[in-house]
């Protein structure tokens, strides 16, 4: 079928739909409901068998439901109404969830059910967000797939609600913390359920900031509401009964005017930071209970295999960043193991640079050129390691400079939930990470050529029949950071493990022998250079309305046009692909995954 996806925003959810629905067969296109757009006569000119809007913050016209099928998936279970369904579910500490797709009418919600499927409530340590791409996204997609086959079978007749309770939206007064009186786990239920969107509106030291995300800490005391330290960038606030950990602030601006980007908070704070104590990360505890704290960057051991976990807020990397995880990197290269994992979280792996700190900057194209050449030497560093395998292990989704970081590894494992966008040009931006070498080596010239200018989301199954993922495991969010500690401690203690870092080594000398490093990098850096220190390039104005959530005024036309049907077959073989090439003969979980987001 042809398939219109409508959506206010082409967001992780959108994006595995397309992706999803392309590799089941059917063609997509995309329709953003935008306030000055007529999406009655966009419908008109799509011509669609169905329509699907799996992220819709406005009523679809009458004149469009009317006319047309139309799926709206529901963020809640059967009878679940109103705009803050998930806010609500990880203020409640709900033990169950569920998402519904209904069809659009009169009523907002509250439309006969074609499909829905339960899922696990949020986990008490993870944000709104991170269960929204997790566990709630894979019982979305699950949901949108029963649905959609259902109606291709001409024959499923919908079910209608017979009652509903709607709920209004959580505003702000309905997100306050009270720092006199609320303990850290009411605290860290509030901050979760407003991260990434919309924040926690506070005072501190003066201002109106919105705070983003939350950790607990049970080191620290303090008098309730007062800072008490940093770390990497992160502020620590007493309770009444411990601290919690704050990584981003958002400062408060007037109506009407662009967002203010999310900052590391102490970056955010600046010159009013009084001065704290920067405490480092503790060191990784033995086996038994330890006090809770936070920290960005881990590392542990499990046999001969290394695990360097890493997770930057919504997977942006700013120039501290990309240094702090290099030298954890390096640190991590002195320890006598054979593997050593990257990432293995179950949100964002990496999504590039920070363009919300570039866009702060005294000089944002100073900050972009800082932060690029940081992100280089730390892809660089992966790409000349040749004493050990490394493993990029993805649990949640890789875009632009983020996903050129992951497939500089030698081998790529991804939930098999993952959204993949190897591209940069949305951003108008020609990309470095020394994409030019990793790319075509995985796929080669044509498909890499393909990939960076199409522009478009890949499921993890699909980017690993095109060569760009060597591993898909099928399993919960919750589940993925310890199946790829067995399958990395395994592969640690194969007998050929030996032998594929000895070939690995050969390749290495024998691509440096016929064109370096160096030159990619110097290459790519010059386009990038002539980008970020033009005034005219688009790349500033896109950064500008990207960091500031200005919507486009019309859909990007990559998105609009209908986009064919990607087929279950092989898409392409990996260039010299061999039983002794550094992947080799790979095997993969790719069983059918039961949802999430």
């Amino acid at each position: 079928m042809h398939v219109l996806l409508v959506a206010s925003a082409f967001n992780s959810l959108t994006q595995r739909v397309h992706a999803e629905l392309r590799d089941r067969g059917h063609s997509v296109s995309v329709e953003l409901a935008l306030p000055a757009a007529d999406l009655a006569a966009c419908v008109r000119r799509h011509r669609p068998e169905l329509i699907v809007a799996p992220m819709l913050t406005s009523a679809v016209p009458e004149e469009v439901w009317s006319a047309h099928t139309c799926l709206i998936v529901h963020p809640g279970p059967v009878g679940d109404r109103g705009p803050s369904s998930l806010d609500r579910a990880v203020l409640d500490g709900v033990p169950r969830w569920g998402v519904t797709v209904l069809q659009a009418n009169a009523e907002m919600d509250a439309g006969d059910v074609w499909a829905s499927v339960e899922c696990p409530g949020p986990d008490p340590g993870e944000s709104k967000s991170a269960w929204y791409r997790g566990e709630v996204a894979d019982a979305a997609l699950e949901a949108v797939l029963l649905a959609v086959e259902r109606y291709a079978g001409g024959t499923y007749v919908p079910a209608p609600q017979t009652q509903g309770l709607a709920r209004p939206l959580l505003r702000q007064e309905h997100r306050r913390i009270d720092w006199l009186r609320d303990g850290t786990e009411q605290v860290l239920r509030t901050l979760r359920a407003a991260d990434s969107r919309p924040g926690v509106r506070d005072e501190l030291l003066g201002c109106a900031w919105y705070l983003h995300g939350g950790h607990p800490e049970d080191g620290l005391r303090g008098r309730p509401g007062e800072l008490l330290a940093t770390r990497a960038g992160a502020i620590c606030r007493a309770t009444v009964d411990g601290a919690v950990w704050i990584p981003e602030l958002r400062a408060h601006r007037a109506p009407g005017q662009p967002a203010a980007p999310k900052l590391p908070a102490t970056l955010a704070l600046g010159a009013l930071l009084p001065e704290l104590p920067e405490l480092p990360a503790p060191a990784a505890a033995g086996r038994g209970p330890r006090p809770r704290t936070w920290s960005d960057i881990g590392y542990q051991e499990v046999g001969g295999a290394g695990f360097l976990s890493f997770s930057f807020p919504g997977g942006a990397m700013s120039t501290a960043h990309c240094r702090r995880l290099l030298d954890a990197y390096r640190a991590a290269c002195a320890r006598p193991t054979s593997v050593l994992v990257l990432g293995g979280g179950r949100d964002f792996f990496s999504n590039g640079i920070h363009l919300g700190v570039i866009e702060a900057a005294v000089d944002p194209a100073e900050e972009s050129w800082a932060n690029i050449n940081a992100m280089d030497d730390l892809v660089e560093a992966v790409l000349t390691t040749t004493d050990r395998l490394v493993i990029s292990a993805l649990g949640g989704n890789a875009a632009a400079g983020g996903a050129m970081l992951a497939f500089a590894a030698d081998e790529v494992w991804c939930r098999s939930g993952v959204v993949l966008n190897p591209h940069y040009r949305l951003m108008g931006l020609y990309g470095s990470e020394f994409w030019t070498y990793t790319l075509p080596r995985r796929i080669g010239s044509a498909a890499a050529e393909h990939q960076t200018t199409e522009a478009l989301p890949l499921s993890a199954e699909a980017a690993r029949r095109l060569g760009l993922v060597d591993r898909t495991v099928a399993c919960p969010p919750a589940e993925f950071a310890g199946r790829a500690a067995a399958l990395a401690a395994r592969l640690a203690g194969h007998p050929a493990t030996t032998s594929r870092i000895a070939v690995k080594k050969a390749r290495r000398e024998r691509d440096e022998e016929q064109r370096p490093l160096a030159s990619y990098r110097a290459a790519e850096l010059e386009r990038m250079w002539q980008t970020f220190f033009d005034p005219q390039a688009p790349y500033h104005a896109l950064r500008r309305a990207f960091v500031g959530k200005v919507r486009p005024g019309e859909t990007p036309p990559h998105l609009a046009r209908a986009v064919p049907a990607r087929r279950g077959a092989p898409l392409s073989a990996r260039p010299g692909s061999s039983p002794d090439s550094v992947t080799g003969p790979g095997v993969h979980d790719a069983a059918p995954v039961r949802g999430g987001c």
